[in-house]
């Protein structure tokens, strides 16, 4: 399994000149904590659901502020072909919990979060209890 085939393929994404309000609409509506900012199909940022809750407390009129404003520039991604223990580094690396995901030519294809890597890890010892159970019978938890 890559990390490719985790996750969601249709990504939301916004335009680093959106402005937060139809940000905040997006991320309820589409229920998620992220959105990926792209420019031709690349990912060039991201704004969270915590990026946006922030900035209220910065300016007094924020449904008009730009997402190239709040987003973290450059988020790192990581490649579609990687193995899914490369989300625990990458976590361990930047200290975030959402990777856009990338093709060979930088192209966004889906998006890997810590969530993705914890059932990734529930999948994998469900395995290891199927194979127990099969090589020891009279195992039981």
């Amino acid at each position: 399994m890559s990390v490719g085939e985790l996750g969601p393929k249709e990504v939301v994404t916004a335009s680093p000149d959106d402005e937060l309000e139809s940000i905040t609409e997006r991320l309820e509506s589409e229920n998620v904590g992220a959105l990926v900012v792209t420019e031709d199909e690349e990912p060039v940022g991201i704004v969270t659901d915590r990026d946006a809750a922030l900035v209220i407390h910065e300016r007094d009129d924020v449904a008009s502020v730009s997402v190239d404003e709040i987003m973290t520039e450059d988020p790192a991604t990581i490649h579609e072909d990687e193995d899914p223990i490369a989300i625990s580094r990458a976590i361990n690396e930047h200290h975030v919990r959402r990777f856009p995901i990338v093709d060979d030519d930088g192209t966004l294809t889906g998006i890997a979060t810590l969530d993705d890597l914890i059932a990734t890890i529930g999948e994998e010892l469900d395995n290891v209890v199927d194979t127990i159970e099969t090589q020891s019978p009279e195992y039981s938890p």
